[in-house]
Order: structure tokens, then sequence, then C-alpha cells
């Protein structure tokens, strides 16, 4: 079964950097994708970025393009979150998030939620102002 586990959550000031990375075990051959998700108290969860364990293909939602980057290891089964240009609104409790197939098919990007079938515990960022 596949496992997810995410580390490098923390506190920041605005305008700082974080990494998160997730590792992950309990894959077989195949191509997965890779989620990060977040979801701050009282709101719904939100994409954030996704990515692909067997080509390039990226998706970043709105919120975070251009200040979020998500990048893999796949020697090391991880997948790395790197947050920069942070801000207050950033702070929630970041998912990992993981299903078997492609990213990208049929002009669809796995980037909903419901799209995954394993999640990690979560991890705090907390971003103050």
């Amino acid at each position: 079964e596949v496992q997810l586990v995410e580390s490098g959550g923390g506190s920041v000031q605005a305008g700082g950097s974080l990494i998160l990375s997730c590792t992950a075990s309990g894959f077989t051959s195949g191509e997965y994708a890779i989620g990060w998700f977040r979801q701050a108290p009282g709101k719904e969860r939100e994409r954030v970025a996704c990515a692909s364990t067997a080509d390039s293909t990226l998706y970043y939602g709105d919120s975070v393009k251009g200040r979020f980057t998500i990048s893999r290891d796949n020697a090391e089964n991880t997948v790395y979150l790197q947050m920069n240009s942070l801000k207050p609104e950033d702070t929630a409790v970041y998912y990992c998030a993981a299903t078997v197939g492609k990213l990208y098919s049929g002009n669809y990007y796995k980037s909903n939620e419901n799209d995954y079938d394993y999640w990690g515990q979560g991890t705090q960022v907390t971003v103050s102002s």
C-alpha cells in the first residue's frame, strides 16, 4: 500500500521561504501523479501543485504560480515543494497526495482532491505578517 510522509513545515515570516518534502513508499512500477494540497481553518482544501513521476508534466494552482516550485527525486521517491515569497494567506496544513496514472490526459489535469487516492498526514505551515 502506498504511504506518504510529509515533512518540512514550520513557522516563517512573510516573504520567507520553506521547503516541504513528501517521501513515498509502496509505489509499484508505473506512473503516478503526486499533488500538494492545503487547507486553512474554515476553508476548503485547495490545490497547490502537482507533478508526474514519469515525465516533466507539472501543474500549479493560480494562487502559487511564480512563487512555489514542485520537483521530484524519483531515486529517493521524494517530491519537494519549494515555497518562496510566502504570504500570511499561505498559512495552512499542507498535504501530499498520490494516485496511479498520468497527471495529464485527455485535456485534464488531476488537480482536484477527488482525483487522489493516497494521502499523507499533513504538515503545518504558518506565515506571520
